[in-house]
């Protein structure tokens, strides 16, 4: 029986959270729009396609949805070269892959900013997806069913930084496993549904061998 690690990459893998909330903060302000950081960082997670709206409201989205997610995109390309990997990212997706764990990177961003992580990641032959190969970001379950079909486990759990990472695993019917790395707290991704809750990647590569893999009804649907 063959298991498999889906992935989070943003605040999981590569310490991105913050400069995506300054990306998102100078793109409101562009349309006239202020809202506060932190309501900004306690979206970071979702896709661009819902943030608008949950942060700023359905009339700003309405009005300026575009244009906005066309700005943080702008904004955060100016920042890509300062982005660096969560200390122990490498060694988690390696020691994954040499305990014989299919690995598969699902991530709410962009191709070509994911390609860019792979560069400063170097995980080795991993399968990967984006939010460009989906319809419906996360919470949405897309990403998650995605990854699945890229690999033929049998079971897996789903790991991340965001409470929305962890719905869309309950969504999906996997267990999910919450890092710090995101900047929520334990028990909001307790809450959201996360098996367990870790402070950083050295110590969930640890205790690999004993995440709560759960069956994969179909993988390849």
């Amino acid at each position: 029986m063959s298991n498999t690690v889906v992935l989070d990459v943003d605040g999981t893998l590569v310490d991105t959270n913050y400069h995506h909330t300054v990306a998102w903060l100078r793109a409101f302000r562009e349309v006239d729009v202020t809202v506060p950081a932190w309501r900004v960082h306690r979206a970071i997670g979702m896709g661009g396609d819902k943030l608008v709206a949950a942060v700023a409201g359905d009339k700003v989205e309405q009005d300026h949805g575009d244009e906005v997610r066309a700005a943080w995109e702008r904004h955060f390309d100016t920042m890509l070269d300062e982005i660096q990997p969560l200390e122990g990212a490498h060694r988690l997706v390696r020691a994954a892959t040499d305990m014989g764990l299919a690995v598969v990177l699902a991530s709410s961003g962009k191709s070509k900013h994911v390609e860019h992580y792979l560069k400063l990641l170097d995980p080795g032959d991993v399968a990967w997806t984006t939010s460009d190969d989906v319809d419906d970001s996360k919470p949405a379950p897309d990403l998650i069913e995605v990854a699945l079909r890229e690999v033929k486990g049998d079971r897996a759990v789903a790991v991340g930084d965001s409470v929305w990472d962890c719905e869309a695993a309950a969504r999906v019917g996997l267990p999910s496993i919450g890092l710090l790395t995101g900047g929520f707290a334990e028990n909001e991704l307790v809450d959201r549904g996360a098996s367990a809750v870790y402070a950083n990647l050295d110590t969930l590569r640890a205790e690999l061998a004993d995440l709560p893999f759960a069956e994969v009804s179909d993988p390849n649907a």
